[in-house]
């Protein structure tokens, strides 16, 4: 069985990315982090004052070392290592997995701020258990209301703490539910 870790030669599967590139992208994201935090923590007084070190003090040297080593893991992705370029980061097999997870998630996060959480969560639910667990219908919408009325029972009346009904539209008024 091969783990996630592992990266492979580019032979026999299709790459969609190679390690390489994936090492060269995050170098970037991690270099404009660190200019962001370093010009943030410059704003707010990153030097020794009177009486201690400034708001920005230690943020500035923790972005200085974001910087610098993000900066030397790009110097070697482009320079030394090019060898990585034929190395695997993900296959399209796996990221196909990857984004069956990722693409729901993503969309039920929109409709909790649409739709509300708990409507939301019996579409999440129902559709993961009928997609990729192959669940029964019915076995599915039983789960997925009967973890919504859950979760709406404990939150709204126990912890007395409201969660996200929707803003766009909340189809709890629809059935009296407030």
């Amino acid at each position: 069985m091969k783990h996630m870790s592992e990266h492979t030669n580019n032979s026999n599967q299709e790459s969609v990315i190679s390690v390489r590139m994936m090492d060269i992208i995050t170098s970037l994201l991690f270099i404009a982090v660190g200019l962001v935090v370093m010009i943030g923590s410059i704003k707010l007084g990153a030097s020794w004052g009177s009486d201690g070190p400034e708001a920005g003090y230690f943020p500035f040297y923790i972005s200085l070392i974001i910087l610098l080593s993000s900066s030397v893991t790009l110097y070697q992705s482009v320079v030394i290592d090019k060898k990585k370029e034929t190395e695997t980061f993900v296959d399209k097999e796996s990221f196909k997995q990857v984004m069956a997870v990722l693409v729901p998630a993503i969309i039920f996060v929109l409709g909790v701020q649409l739709i509300g959480i708990y409507v939301s969560s019996v579409i999440y639910i129902a559709v993961f258990m009928v997609w990729l667990g192959k669940y029964p219908l019915w076995k599915a919408a039983a789960v997925s209301v009967g973890v919504s009325i859950a979760l709406y029972l404990m939150f709204e009346y126990w912890f007395q703490v409201p969660l996200p009904h929707g803003s766009w539209i909340n189809p709890l008024e629809f059935i009296g539910v407030q």
